[in-house]
């Protein structure tokens, strides 16, 4: 069936929707924004009442609440006067809904204000002020996140432990499996819905491959605007939580769903072109190392701190880190040629692909955020002349000062960040403070719980 005359601006979308489409008559759009914790939030709504140029309208106060759903109380003038945000559809970003049992459209939409201001604390926004940053300077970043997740045993019980998915052989799965094509193989029919659902969207996958944990998965996605792949992570995340659902299984991007297995990273490549020539500014005309390479590594390293409550953004986020034998993950600000032991690895790589691989950031980070937060530190070195240390040819040493590793605790990380004063004033002061204050408050609301570990060992015990 043909759509009304009034959805012309349906034409304009990309080949992959209306090859989803396929003739039939498109049912419903949802309208959506990354919320604070890189979820979805929006309006979803029947074609006839959907038109890009008629303002849709969200409360702001959806950035006011944690993870949880609590409403939190900051100190902002007429906070419960809940202003409206008009939602501003960037049609470029259109894309089919495959799960859907009628065929609908979901659009990712900037926030504005009244004026026609970006709302500051939206995420997408604060990526967009970063690379306004960069372009001032004449530069561009490139980026190319890396991304793990656990499929799992539906877990409908939080008091139950995760547990590892049942393959097509029916057997549990095990750890310690990476780069195994038969541990792949054994969640084909999940990673055949995965593609499917991205093939109806339009996005690309560059690889797949089995990670150390039991049921744990790594996409990498190409490199490209910065945007355009927290665009795409974020509409990722939501793909494989449904090819999962489809499947029997749940997926998940806990930094650490389960205790003896692996955690889950986002790793994120960067490099920086200049604008005009497209040149790779991090290699000389020798294919050398330029300068600002050197710089860009010496801010992340001095900033990388400073920036765990947006890399590591949950009490979960830090059980990645926790030194056990079956954990892989980076505790520390160092870098290396090649090297995983360093939280910060510069891969092999041509001149002309020269990049900084930012190995400490957690899947469970909002994408937006993540990535304008590393650019950041990256930003600031280079326009700063930051030198880094020594780049480290092996394991580093245990007792390196304790500035040299990242922060042990969501708590911790939270302090440092109140005095990150460069960084807080590039990603903008209201923000973080905002951001703060959430996170501040998710944290009061997990210390006030009683864990399984407290009843099992201290009930009958003290």
């Amino acid at each position: 069936m043909s759509q009304p005359d009034s959805c012309s601006w349906l034409d304009s979308l990309p080949k992959a929707f209306h090859a989803y489409l396929n003739g039939r008559r498109l049912d419903e759009v949802e309208c959506i924004v990354p919320d604070l914790h890189g979820m979805s939030r929006g309006k979803a709504m029947p074609l006839s009442k959907y038109s890009p140029d008629t303002q849709t309208f969200l409360p702001i106060s959806i950035f006011y609440q944690t993870i949880t759903g609590k409403d939190v109380e900051m100190d902002i003038e007429d906070q419960w006067a809940e202003s409206d945000m008009t939602l501003v559809p960037d049609l470029t970003t259109a894309m089919a809904v495959p799960w859907a049992r009628q065929p609908a459209l979901q659009i990712i939409h900037d926030l504005h204000d009244a004026d026609g201001q970006p709302i500051p604390c939206a995420p997408r926004n604060v990526l967009k002020r970063v690379l306004d940053c960069y372009a001032e300077q004449g530069w561009r970043p490139i980026v190319a996140p890396e991304l793990e997740f656990y499929l799992t045993r539906p877990n409908v019980d939080p008091n139950e432990p995760i547990q590892p998915p049942v393959g097509r052989t029916g057997r549990t799965g095990t750890s310690l499996q990476s780069y195994s094509m038969t541990a792949i193989d054994e969640y084909g029919p999940v990673i055949d819905t995965i593609y499917e659902f991205a093939e109806s969207a339009g996005l690309h996958i560059d690889s797949v491959i089995q990670e150390d944990g039991a049921g744990q998965v790594e996409f990498n996605l190409p490199h490209g605007d910065p945007v355009w792949l927290a665009d795409q992570v974020f509409y990722f995340k939501r793909i494989i939580r449904e090819a999962a659902l489809k499947n029997g299984m749940f997926a998940t991007f806990m930094a650490k769903p389960m205790r003896d297995q692996p955690g889950s990273a986002m790793h994120i490549h960067q490099s920086v072109v200049e604008t005009k020539s497209g040149k790779n500014i991090f290699s000389n005309e020798d294919g050398g190392a330029s300068d600002l390479f050197r710089y860009f590594i010496g801010g992340t390293q001095k900033h990388l701190r400073e920036i765990m409550p947006f890399i590591a953004p949950n009490v979960n986020s830090y059980r990645r880190f926790e030194l056990a034998d079956n954990s892989s993950a980076p505790t520390n600000i160092g870098w290396g040629y090649d090297n995983r032991a360093t939280g910060l690895r510069v891969p092999n790589s041509a001149a002309q692909d020269r990049r900084l691989e930012n190995r400490v950031v957690g899947v469970d980070a909002n994408p937006y955020l993540a990535i304008a937060s590393s650019l950041v530190c990256g930003y600031l070195g280079m326009v700063n002349g930051v030198e880094p240390s020594a780049p480290a040819a092996s394991e580093l040493d245990e007792e390196l000062e304790e500035s040299f590793y990242i922060p042990g605790t969501f708590d911790e990380a939270l302090r440092i960040f109140e005095g990150a004063d460069e960084v807080r004033q590039a990603l903008g002061e209201d923000f973080c403070q905002l951001y703060a204050a959430v996170k501040s408050y998710e944290m009061r609301l997990f210390h006030r719980e009683i864990s399984p570990w407290e009843r099992q060992h201290l009930l009958l015990n003290v």
